[in-house]
């Protein structure tokens, strides 16, 4: 009997540089806000969807999110470790990771964005994703962050050819009067595995010129998301979130 693979995967390998000091000792990941390590907080949400098999790619300081999270059977899940010797960029982690995915669409989550969304949601796009053979993703898009008023992509503003989800466009430099506003890629997509396969293993490669490539085929829908959603990429960051968090009681 084969072993289950991963519907979900936290990407964790990064150092964290615009944390430090914080992440000199600690990997990112396990920074406490509200009491609680940010991808506790993840992988709690992510089961909470019904994701109950996650991969996670770990670099820096990875031998202590290992032994801070084992196999995540007290966190009722179970871990699929990737253990990279140098970050190797979101797509390379992915590649890397990809024998511990599933061969259908995986949600796919930076481990340092906290947000109210329901990750159960993009569940809806995967017969779009799942009926592409392999040629499919679904991003999650939030309003521009104030460090990132350009943008990433644009949304269409009509279904996507009678599919789950409208088309994302490519950046809109300078958005049209009356067209579809610049958003922000947030860090939650879900993506058919079989977009990585023919992708080298132990190699360093970015996913945004890759993304472009497939918005350009005309192979990526996308939602847009208003609600509580945060990037925690600095001490700042953490501190808001964590007044944020208070705030919410």
């Amino acid at each position: 009997m084969t072993s289950a693979r991963a519907t979900a995967m936290i990407l964790a390998a990064g150092r964290g540089e615009r944390m430090r000091p914080l992440t000199d000792a600690r990997p990112k990941p396990l920074l406490v806000v509200a009491g609680k390590p940010l991808v506790v907080r993840l992988i709690e949400a992510l089961a909470r969807a019904g994701h109950r098999e996650i991969a996670i790619n770990a670099s820096w300081l990875a031998g202590s999110l290992v032994d801070a999270l084992g196999d995540g059977r007290a966190l009722g899940v179970r871990l699929h470790w990737s253990i990279e010797p140098e970050p190797l960029e979101t797509a390379g982690g992915i590649a890397t990771a990809r024998a511990l995915l599933d061969d259908g669409p995986v949600l796919i989550v930076s481990g340092d964005v906290w947000t109210a969304y329901d990750y159960a949601s993009p569940d809806r796009h995967r017969p779009f994703v799942a009926a592409s053979r392999g040629r499919a993703a679904h991003l999650v898009m939030v309003p521009n962050p104030p460090y990132h008023e350009q943008g990433d992509f644009a949304l269409a503003t009509g279904p996507a050819d009678g599919r789950a989800g409208v088309r994302v466009l490519p950046r809109q430099s300078p958005p049209l009067p009356g067209g579809p506003a610049n958003l922000t890629y947030g860090n939650i997509g879900l993506y058919d595995a079989s977009l990585f396969d023919g992708l080298p293993r132990g190699a360093k490669l970015k996913l945004a010129p890759l993304l472009v490539d497939w918005i350009a085929r005309g192979l990526v829908t996308g939602e847009y998301y208003s609600g509580p959603w945060a990037n925690v990429g600095t001490p700042d960051d953490l501190a808001r979130l964590e007044a944020s968090l208070a705030n919410r009681g």
